[in-house]
């Protein structure tokens, strides 16, 4: 298996190189040469604990790793750090499922992914002969900042500098962030949204004298976000996972078809439910859920992907992005003309929005279904949800929930239907009891706390953890300071 850019400027890139790599040197995103089918019936994977399942899918698509190695990887991720044995088990819940992501270290999905991408680049740095440093830049809209620290934390032959939007985070998430130990750990606040800092890190990525400055340093950059193909692939592996519990607990029969709905802002998640398809498990409609921030519900109603338009802040932080960056993987696949996507990617640097074809179009509409709500009807869906099950979701998963509840009732579908739950409602203990009309403690951990007493659940250690650490990061910068900032992080 070999890696090519989106955009055509880089070809036969091996499985590991473009895992140090990151970014292409073009700006475009690796995609695998081909979407291998899975190698293993469903049923026999059905048998396999998560970390031999997450080995017979992530072997298909990193082939230079040997099993040795890859085998090393997956046990050293995916180990106690979780809450649970299962890693990621699925809970049924009134007439839906919930694919349950929020039982590592962060309460987050993004654990699914980073808690493994440290192991697989330093096996990726030695398979390469890089001497130098490896940096992990990043751009966070509240939990992949905290997951990918996590995950790097003290780990030899790296730094980490993460990028946060000031007032576009809960407050817990900050918290994470500003109290993560590690000597090569580095955070920093912009003045300014996700967005912002995303096209900062990817202007730092584009420029070639600044990455030759830092590499006589000893600096070599590389990313922790979904544009690295060794975040992708990780995520692949929990929706197989989710299908085989489910087959194995006779809730589904093999070969039925299963509708996911996600909730959807930098499109990685939902990516990687869509390459599980193409693998050949039996998905239905992928349902991918939004905001207010509805760039994506748009672009899939009329083919164009417009970011010209207001930013709003939401409860639903992570959901608060305008340049969806893993849209470009799914244009790639459904089309595989490099010349386009890179007039489109030009287009939407330039002009801030593209159209893409009809043929095109069309071949979306059959494979997604697309929806947004709004902060008050997500509230609304956490309060009957909890009102007729007890089970309470987050501000993330009420939107994959809503539009669940639209795509039933629209399309009188009567698939078995999935929804990923991709944050605890603990990190948003606040937005929560609102929802919920319960008192709302001005305190955090207070809030917390009275989440706990309702749900009737223990509340997870980590968050003590976070709540008692002082506070280690305080930078605040401007966007056009993201690279003297990095250049203080790592030479002063």
């Amino acid at each position: 298996m070999d890696y090519q850019s989106t955009r055509g400027g880089e070809r036969g890139v091996s499985p590991s190189l473009a895992i140090v790599k990151g970014l292409a040197a073009d700006g475009g995103l690796f995609v695998p040469d081909s979407i291998p089918k899975l190698s293993k019936s469903l049923r026999e994977l059905s048998e396999l604990s998560y970390q031999d399942l997450a080995y017979e899918m992530m072997k298909l698509y990193l082939t230079d790793f040997t099993e040795e190695e890859l085998r090393f990887c997956i046990r050293s991720a995916y180990d106690d750090k979780f809450d649970c044995s299962e890693i990621a088990p699925v809970v049924k819940e009134g007439k839906f499922f919930y694919l349950e992501l929020f039982h590592g270290k962060t309460l987050a999905f993004k654990d699914m992914a980073l808690s493994i991408l440290p192991y697989l680049l330093k096996v990726s740095t030695r398979k390469n002969n890089i001497k130098e440093k490896i940096v992990i830049l990043t751009a966070t809209s509240g939990d992949t900042g905290k997951a990918a620290m996590e995950g790097f934390s003290d780990v030899e032959g790296t730094e980490i500098i993460v990028f946060y939007p000031k007032d576009g985070v809960s407050d817990f998430q900050e918290r994470q962030m500003k109290v993560q130990k590690g000597k090569n750990t580095h955070v920093a606040a912009i003045l300014g949204n996700f967005d912002d800092a995303q096209s900062g890190v990817k202007r730092i990525f584009a420029d070639e004298e600044y990455r030759a400055e830092l590499l006589k340093k000893g600096y070599r950059l590389s990313s922790a976000n979904s544009i690295n193909i060794g975040r992708l692939v990780p995520q692949i592996v929990y929706y197989v996972y989710a299908y085989c519990q489910l087959l194995k607990q006779g809730e589904l029969s093999e070969g039925e078809k299963l509708t996911v709905s996600v909730p959807t802002g930098n499109f990685g998640n939902i990516l990687a439910a869509y390459f599980a398809k193409e693998m050949g498990l039996p998905l239905g409609t992928l349902l991918c859920a939004s905001n207010e921030n509805k760039v994506l519900t748009d672009f899939f109603h009329t083919g164009i992907y417009d970011k010209n338009r207001p930013f709003h802040l939401t409860t639903s932080p992570s959901m608060d992005i305008l340049i969806s960056s893993n849209l470009e993987r799914l244009l790639y696949a459904v089309n595989r003309k490099e010349k386009d996507i890179e007039a489109y990617m030009k287009d939407l640097n330039e002009r801030g929005r593209y159209q893409i074809s009809e043929e095109m179009q069309k071949k979306l509409e059959e494979e997604f279904y697309s929806g947004f709500g709004k902060d008050g009807e997500g509230s609304v869906t956490i309060f009957q949800t909890f009102k007729e099950t007890g089970y309470i979701l987050d501000p993330h998963t009420a939107m994959a929930k809503l539009l669940a509840d639209h795509y039933a009732y629209e399309s009188g579908n009567k698939e078995k239907l999935l929804i990923v739950s991709t944050a605890s409602p603990y990190k948003f203990s606040q937005t929560v009891l609102r929802a919920l009309k319960e008192y709302v403690p001005e305190d955090v951990y207070a809030a917390i706390q009275s989440v706990a007493e309702l749900w009737k659940k223990p509340m997870p250690e980590v968050i003590r953890d976070v709540m008692e650490s002082e506070v280690r990061h305080n930078t605040v910068c401007t966007v056009p300071d993201m690279k003297l900032t990095i250049s203080h992080f790592l030479l002063s």
